[in-house]
């Protein structure tokens, strides 16, 4: 029972690797000049440096992250349609022509920002898809009559067959032929467990051989292997899901589009009733500054951006304001089982000595043979004796069959650790355990039970979830049904899919969004990616998986912690509840401030306080999310 698992390498998202992204894209480039600019404005104003040289840093501000939006704005007016790069950019405007440099400047720093951040998470995406390859191998054997022959795996032609050694990965999707072995096949179904593969069995590309030699049919060709059809469906859904947007984003065309009729109504009919050009101005002036949404831009990001910030102290990473307000509203939990509601790896749950041989004893004699095998149940019967404090006997002769077990001569009797046979087994496969059977010169001396152990968190955060969701989680897994139900059962789960290849994992995903569901998906490898993708809001676990699971995520839970899951969603509502107060209030003040200026005569510094005062109100109702009573567990 030995194999050589080399997982597929992983690729963790570092910080560094990000800046690096983040470096080449000119959108963040233009973004952090802009804000730079302000801040330097913001120092030599707070510092009485002459008014020239602070609209000097204003003016470059806006320049650095206005051009770009203005640009848009113009191209969108060609095209026949009026949206808020636009009106950010004449909302700038106007506030410099009244003198409020400050104004303008914040306003093109959070535009540009919210630029660079689309533009970094897309660019993210497109990488981790374009690395999703590295799964499979480059090169594969390809057996001819006349040999062997090695050709560029993505050259393979459905009914070749290919060669696959000891510890190489598969090159293309197919079925076994010739030879046994044991495959590790955790990157496409998330199987803890390497699973026996004898002729007739189906393989996948980018799975990993264990100690035997196989000989593989092409069953697909490359561009339509079960790795390729991840990588697609990412791209799909991040497509999908491209269009999603913040609740005032979803009325910003609108608004824009009648904040610059308004002003221009503002302007003309008083002239054409007579009035002075300079009065007209300044009437339509004030009247854009007030109208202007910078107080409803600071009434949702604030308060998003502080739970966001509350967030990663707790050790969840949340890529965007989009998300943090997604979580909030989500309806459905869908949670992948192995390494998600588990801890990924198998370990010895229960023991069945036979007569005369003690629980201690069976273990050491297991362990003692199962030392030098690479196999996940050798490892986990090993460190079960280890955790026990017991010490393993030297061994030799140790042989491994593929599907058949290890043998080896322990103090000068023939120890076998082997599958166990139904009738032994039967009870504890039924709760979804692996078990082997011990023999000591052929007699039994018992059966270990091993199983992928509940995380500690997993009952507490699936009572929680199903508390404030009214709902349990729905359980989607590639593993098999009886370790998916038996799992479920413990839990209070009775939604159990279990079988299921990535693609089904999205079919499932859209099923719920077809009954009016907005789903949360929770899960932590490559299988997971397409569905966390595809979900409304995706949270990856662990933060160490491939580039793909962390990119297609909304949201990272780098402790690893699962506990978290409904402090999260309990945060993302708390600040959805503060962006309604903070709409109501920018709402009110602006609807004010237009009416006075329009019924009436509203003077410029009382229109500019009021619009300050509005926006430094809400500003500072969003902060209070930084507070840690903002978190409850």
């Amino acid at each position: 029972m030995t194999a050589t698992l080399d997982r597929p390498p992983s690729r963790p998202t570092h910080r560094g690797a990000g800046i690096a992204v983040a470096a080449t894209l000119p959108e963040v480039r233009w973004a952090a000049l802009s804000l730079g600019l302000f801040l330097a404005g913001l120092v030599l104003q707070l510092a009485g440096a002459p008014t020239p040289v602070v609209w000097a840093a204003y003016l470059a501000c806006c320049a650095a992250g206005g051009w770009e939006p203005a640009l848009a704005g113009w191209e969108a007016l060609r095209a026949r349609t009026l949206d808020v790069d636009l009106l950010m950019v004449l909302a700038a405007a106007g506030a410099l022509a009244i003198g409020q440099a400050l104004d303008a400047a914040l306003l093109i720093v959070i535009f540009a920002t919210s630029g660079a951040l689309e533009a970094f998470a897309t660019r993210r995406t497109r990488d981790a898809v374009s690395a999703l390859t590295d799964l499979a191998p480059e090169q594969a054997t390809l057996l001819t009559d006349g040999g062997e022959e090695r050709v560029p795996a993505a050259d393979l032609q459905v009914g070749d067959r290919v060669l696959v050694r000891p510890g190489d990965r598969l090159p293309a999707d197919g079925r076994v032929v010739q030879g046994a072995s044991e495959v590790d096949q955790a990157s496409i179904t998330g199987e803890p467990l390497p699973v026996d593969r004898h002729p007739g069995d189906e393989v996948f590309a980018g799975t990993v051989n264990g100690t035997g030699a196989l000989v593989v049919r092409v069953g697909r060709p490359a561009h339509d292997s079960v790795v390729a059809r991840i990588g697609a469906l990412v791209e799909q859904a991040a497509e999908t899901k491209a269009g999603t947007q913040l609740f005032i984003e979803k009325v910003e065309q609108r608004y824009a589009v009648g904040v610059v009729v308004a002003t221009l109504a503002v302007f003309t009919v008083p002239l054409l009733l007579g009035a002075q050009l300079q009065d007209a101005l300044l009437r339509a002036m004030t009247f854009m500054v007030v109208a202007s949404p910078c107080a409803l831009v600071l009434a949702t990001m604030p308060p998003l951006l502080s739970a966001i910030a509350t967030a990663g102290r707790r050790g969840v990473l949340v890529t965007s304001a989009v998300a943090m307000e997604g979580l909030g509203q989500v309806s459905a939990v869908v949670v992948d089982k192995t390494g998600t509601l588990t801890d990924g790896t198998p370990a010895v749950v229960a023991t069945g000595p036979a007569a005369g041989t003690t629980e201690e004893e069976l273990l050491a004699l297991a362990a003692s043979v199962e030392a030098p095998s690479e196999h996940p149940v050798g490892r986990a019967v090993v460190a079960a004796a280890r955790d026990r404090g017991l010490a393993l006997r030297p061994v030799t002769g140790f042989r491994a069959a593929v599907g058949r077990g290890v043998t080896g001569t322990v103090d000068g009797a023939v120890v076998a650790v082997a599958a166990a046979d139904p009738a032994t087994a039967r009870e504890q496969q039924e709760r979804g355990r692996t078990v082997v059977a011990v023999t000591v010169d052929g007699a039994p001396a018992g059966w270990l039970a091993l199983a992928d152990r509940l995380r500690p968190e997993a009952a507490a955060t699936v009572a929680a979830l199903r508390g404030t969701l009214g709902r349990a989680p729905v359980l989607l897994t590639g593993d098999g049904p009886r370790a998916a139900s038996a799992l479920a059962a413990e839990l209070g789960i009775t939604d159990v899919r279990a079988g299921l290849l990535p693609e089904d994992k999205v079919a499932a995903v859209r099923g719920l969004q077809a009954q009016a569901h907005r789903v949360l998906v929770v899960g932590d490898g490559v299988n997971d990616a397409p569905a966390l993708a595809a979900a409304d809001v995706g949270v990856a676990m662990g933060g160490v998986g491939s580039d793909l699971t962390v990119a297609s995520a909304d949201a990272v839970v780098v402790r690893d912690d699962l506990a978290t899951l409904p402090a999260l969603v309990g945060l993302s509502r708390r600040a959805r509840r503060v962006v309604v107060q903070n709409l109501v209030l920018a709402g009110t003040v602006i609807a004010v401030l237009v009416t006075w200026d329009l019924v009436g005569h509203l003077p410029l510094p009382l229109g500019v306080a009021g619009h300050e005062g509005s926006t430094v109100l809400v500003a500072l109702n969003g902060l209070r999310l930084l507070r840690r009573s903002a978190w409850r567990p």
